[in-house]
């Protein structure tokens, strides 16, 4: 096997290589002698008492795999997952998978692949992760939050909780200006079906079609904008001097009635539909309300958490040395980069496997039971 293909498997495996599974054995299931029923499978698992969650359930070398680690493990699914281990086989299946992928972790580890700055990045990523859902706990939940706080966050968010108007755009794009004022006078007389024709006769991007003998609308569409300057706005397809124009038309149906430039090409636009601005009630957003209220004081506690650890631990930085560092051309960038970008403990699984760690060769999720 390629040392990179290990690498890319490791993930959370490199957990359970520096022991870090073992803190998750916190001990969740009855013991593996009494077949869970499916009552239980949609209800969770049953606590275990201290002295069972430490029974050695497994030898892997030097690893012991506890019995509240493989509690934790099925404790970690949701019910519907769980489901797939309530038979004596389906659960020694999920016990070999945690043996095989501790071995592979050993393995790992004996060709050094843990000490890899790929590796290294992972458990860092995943340390920071876990550190974050910590800071999650302890505050009041949701449905816990007082009026005079919800009311407070919308008072001080307003804007947030106002859409713009929008406007869909459509248009005929070309290379000269005098084919754009020859075309501009063409689609100033033009219906929806005269436009559609247009479309295809000259314009270099044509956009999604419906399907004939639909009418032409649609043809040349560029896609919705918000008014120029709305953070929430823009629309990569259109550049701003279109996303300015589309705001002057007045009525839908209406094509612009001068050329655009922009990016070297030029437009001829027009307005194919339009939405309202419109500002939700309280009542409307209550539910958003106490969601963003919920992430903005775990965005206050990171914050503060991350100004404590920067005294904590000086941090310096050679800005000398970050001007000297090359850039790749975009061209050469990497279409998936091999350590995967913040964004969530998430961001690091993939499908399959144990709950909550990535596929490895040879680990597979059994089929769902059949239909009784």
């Amino acid at each position: 096997m390629k040392v990179g293909g290990w690498q890319r498997s490791l993930g959370l495996v490199l957990l359970v290589a520096v022991g870090a599974f073992g803190t998750l054995a916190c001990g969740k299931k009855k013991t593996e002698a009494t077949p869970a029923s499916s009552s239980s499978a949609a209800t969770g698992p049953k606590p275990l008492s201290p002295e069972l969650a430490a029974k050695t359930l497994a030898k892997v070398g030097d690893r012991v795999i506890t019995l509240g680690e493989y509690a934790a493990a099925l404790e970690r699914m949701d019910s519907f997952e769980r489901m797939r281990y309530q038979s004596p086989d389906r659960r020694k299946r999920l016990l070999d998978e945690m043996i095989d992928v501790e071995l592979m972790a050993q393995e790992a580890r004996r060709r050094g692949l843990d000490k890899a700055e790929e590796t290294q990045e992972r458990v860092r990523q995943i340390l920071r992760d876990q550190l974050l859902d910590e800071l999650k706990k302890g505050g009041p939940a949701a449905a816990e939050l007082s009026d005079a706080d919800l009311h407070a966050y919308y008072d001080a968010h307003k804007d947030d909780f106002s859409e713009p108007e929008r406007r869909r755009v459509a248009g005929i794009v070309v290379d000269t200006k005098a084919q754009a004022a020859t075309v501009l006078a063409k689609a100033l007389k033009a219906d929806a079906s005269a436009w559609g024709q247009l479309v295809d006769q000259y314009s270099n991007t044509r956009g999604p079609r419906p399907s004939a003998p639909a009418p032409n609308e649609l043809a040349g569409d560029l896609g919705i904008v918000g008014p120029p300057g709305h953070p929430r706005g823009a629309n990569p397809r259109i550049p701003e001097p279109v996303r300015e124009a589309a705001f002057k038309a007045t009525a839908v149906g209406e094509t612009y009635g001068s050329v655009v430039e922009a990016d070297k090409k030029f437009y001829v636009i027009r307005i194919t539909s339009k939405t309202d601005a419109r500002a939700r009630s309280f009542e409307e957003a209550q539910r958003a309300i106490r969601t963003a209220v919920v992430q903005s004081r775990v965005d206050e506690k990171e914050k503060a958490l991350e100004k404590d650890l920067r005294a904590k631990f000086p941090v310096k930085v050679d800005d000398a040395a970050l001007e000297k560092m090359p850039m790749p051309p975009p061209s050469a960038a990497p279409q998936s980069p091999s350590v995967p970008p913040p964004g969530g403990a998430g961001a690091l699984r993939a499908p399959g496997g144990l709950p909550g760690m990535p596929r490895l060769p040879g680990i597979t999720p059994p089929p769902a039971p059949p239909p009784q």
